[in-house]
């Protein structure tokens, strides 16, 4: 364990073990750091590191770095990249865990999250800033059809080189933003939207649709990489590597009948999808698909081809309404 500080307020976190749930390239663990391949970029060479220990733990530095702001950082920066959620979001999931010191309750108020929060919606007329009618190089070299691209109304933003994603609540408004950067892996989300944890990608066109099935999946072009394998199911997305409760209560309150849980094949991945087992147990039919021999379902997609990712979705295995002990 390493102290670190969360909000100003000192906390014991094992940062070893909250690394050791993601896939890193070409990793070496010594007693003080993780050096490895940049997860920013795509690199092949270990040009990043963390500090697993001293006085400045869970602080990473990034040598080839595209961009000074992502150079280096604290831990809940890079935690809130690695889990695909806000920074603030990545703070939440640390308090939650290890918000207790010497046994004391750590003082600081979090909102429950399956309480009603104020919805902040964005204007009506915010994408029409953005491109939206021509298709995404960058969507598309990863194996997203332009048919689906107009469906999910993805856009660009030229001057800042990214690929906008937008999330929209159930009743169709849009409630916040995913902006990717087309040069390395960075990403973000518009500041004071709805936030992440309180919506699920594509859960709008359920709606739309009147859809009883859908595939679940972590981030939004997984989702969208389904759509693009010809699967005729639609993709849903929850933005981050945990399932929270109001999450949960959205799916329940939706169409959906059935829910096809597809995880990235990491650790992460694995704990996701047993998240959404246990809290979706009994509340619509469930199946597990899963990936063996790639990363997630883009890369099943833009590798394999997408015969090979309707195959596995096909092929998920149904869970027990019952868990039977």
């Amino acid at each position: 364990m390493s102290i670190i500080k969360i909000r100003s307020q000192p906390m014991e976190i094992d940062i070893q073990t909250e690394l050791e749930n993601f896939n890193w390239t070409r990793p070496r663990w010594t007693s003080d750091k993780l050096i490895a391949a940049s997860p920013f970029r795509y690199d092949g060479n270990p040009s990043f590191f963390v500090n697993l220990t001293g006085d400045y733990a869970g602080c990473w530095g990034d040598s080839g770095s595209y961009d000074s702001e992502w150079s280096s950082g604290n831990f809940a920066k890079l935690l809130a990249f690695l889990r695909n959620e806000t920074y603030e979001e990545a703070e939440e999931y640390l308090v939650y865990k290890y918000g207790k010191t010497n046994g004391c309750e750590l003082a600081l108020v979090l909102p429950k999250l399956t309480l009603p929060q104020q919805k902040i919606y964005l204007p009506d007329t915010f994408m029409s800033r953005y491109t939206t009618s021509n298709q995404s190089n960058y969507l598309s070299r990863r194996g997203i059809t332009e048919k689906v691209q107009r469906f999910m109304t993805t856009g660009h933003d030229r001057m800042n080189q990214t690929v906008v994603i937008p999330w929209y609540a159930t009743n169709g408004k849009l409630a916040n933003v995913k902006y990717r950067k087309t040069l390395g892996k960075v990403f973000y989300y518009e500041k004071g939207a709805v936030p992440i944890r309180n919506l699920i990608y594509g859960l709008n066109n359920v709606y739309r649709l009147r859809a009883t099935t859908a595939v679940v999946t972590e981030a939004e072009i997984d989702a969208m990489s389904v759509m693009s394998s010809g699967a005729k199911l639609l993709g849903i997305a929850l933005g981050g590597a945990n399932f929270t409760d109001y999450q949960r209560d959205l799916i329940i309150r939706s169409p959906i009948q059935r829910l096809v849980v597809l995880g990235d094949n990491d650790k992460a991945g694995g704990k996701l999808r047993d998240q959404v087992v246990e809290k979706m147990r009994g509340h619509c039919e469930l199946a597990v698909a899963n990936i063996d021999t790639c990363k997630d379902a883009n890369e099943v997609l833009t590798k394999e081809g997408p015969e090979c990712l309707r195959e596995i979705i096909q092929g998920a295995k149904a869970v027990k309404a019952l868990r039977i002990f």
